[in-house]
């Protein structure tokens, strides 16, 4: 069986371990301490994650015999660092993510659940996940003002590597970033503690806020963002698992990393593309390799989530920002055409795009659930409207 291995199949598997890694950990970390993580909590949910979509890819790859690679919701990520903390602190947001798993998991097992997702009107749901990612997208432009030289660095990695090989661009902004930071910023000693992550349990609390502020729009945007164009990815090339049983699977294990903190794991995206694709392997029979390869390189990164950790903590936040900002940049893009596309929904997709971008709390709740109310909310008055004629 090991004969199987190319050269090219490890190589893509090693590559969608640090592209996947290198470009979002950043955003991870960022979302949790928003929630209200202590760093010791971020890192041990960092490594959870990390973790999780190891063992996820190298089971599911080797069993159904495709490149099922596995991944944590970036657009989740951002949504937490949009929502901020809710009443209860961590152990509300904690009970948040374990409720968005047991959601992932009844879309694998109810399938009214998973067609309601589907049912979403896509511009809405686009908006919404456009607003979210709005703040961070716009710390790029906002580094560079604060601290011009360093700014410009990791921005002009970003468009010169960008230019040569697109996965790539944000790893070489991250490479910049760690290299400006060691070279202005003291960090703490390589015998530090924190560098090496322990996975903390933390206590859930359940709370009416944190479910609909965070639960349920986590549980949107990674199954809109997330496992839904992984299957498409698959699809794309050749591939047709059970969506029922990807999204129980992805379910259950964002519910075993929950308690760590973890904040949600999906179908992997952008990176499934380098496992599935043709580069990976040409026949394509043997590209499970890939993502199998992958996860094995995600089990051993995810050591690295306390020295992530650390490092993030030492650094000048609007530096660790712009990085984050600049690898959502593709999915604001996305997003936002997602949310213009048809000139019937444009309206109301505006409005879900700015109530969810304002950073608006009302009644504890965070903007991402308000803008999509207001999105759904004009949409009904407008087909009103329509049918009153």
């Amino acid at each position: 069986m090991l004969r199987e291995i190319a050269p090219s199949t490890i190589a893509a598997g090693l590559l969608t371990t640090f592209v996947g890694f290198a470009s979002t950990f950043a955003v991870v970390i960022n979302g949790l301490l928003a929630v209200g993580a202590t760093p010791a909590q971020a890192a041990s949910g960092l490594m959870a994650v990390t973790m999780m979509a190891g063992a996820g890819s190298v089971w599911l790859s080797l069993r159904m015999r495709m490149p099922t690679a596995i991944a944590w919701s970036t657009p989740g990520a951002a949504l937490l660092a949009a929502s901020g903390a809710v009443e209860g602190g961590f152990p509300a947001a904690v009970g948040a993510f374990l409720v968005c798993g047991v959601l992932l998991t009844l879309a694998g097992v109810w399938r009214p659940l998973g067609r309601w997702v589907e049912q979403i009107p896509p511009a809405l749901a686009n908006a919404m996940l456009a607003g979210v990612l709005l703040n961070l997208c716009l710390a790029p432009a906002k580094a560079v003002a604060q601290a011009p030289l360093a700014g410009l660095l990791i921005v002009g990695a970003w468009v010169v590597v960008g230019r040569l090989n697109r996965l790539l661009a944000v790893p070489a902004a991250v490479v910049v970033a760690a290299i400006v930071i060691v070279a202005t910023v003291p960090l703490p000693p390589a015998a530090t503690p924190g560098l090496w992550p322990d996975p903390i349990l933390v206590r859930p609390v359940f709370s009416i806020a944190a479910m609909i502020s965070i639960a349920i729009p986590l549980f949107i945007v990674t199954m809109a963002s997330q496992n839904i164009p992984g299957m498409a990815v698959l699809a794309i090339n050749g591939y047709r698992p059970p969506a029922s049983r990807m999204f129980r699977a992805t379910g259950i294990m964002s519910i075993l990393s929950a308690p760590f903190g973890g904040h949600a794991v999906n179908l992997a995206a952008i990176t499934a593309a380098i496992c599935a694709g043709p580069d990976s392997h040409p026949d394509p029979r043997r590209r499970y390799w890939a993502a199998a390869v992958a996860g094995i390189g995600y089990l051993l990164i995810g050591l690295l989530a306390g020295a992530a950790t650390v490092f993030i903590g030492a650094a000048p936040p609007i530096l660790i920002e712009a990085v984050a900002g600049l690898a959502l940049l593709g999915a604001f893009g996305s997003a936002l055409a997602g949310a213009t596309s048809d000139p019937g929904e444009r309206e109301p997709a505006m409005i879900a795009f700015v109530v969810a971008a304002s950073g608006l709390s009302f009644l504890g709740i965070g903007s991402a659930f308000w803008g999509l109310i207001a999105g759904y909310a004009l949409r009904l008055i407008s087909r009103a409207g329509k049918l009153s004629r």
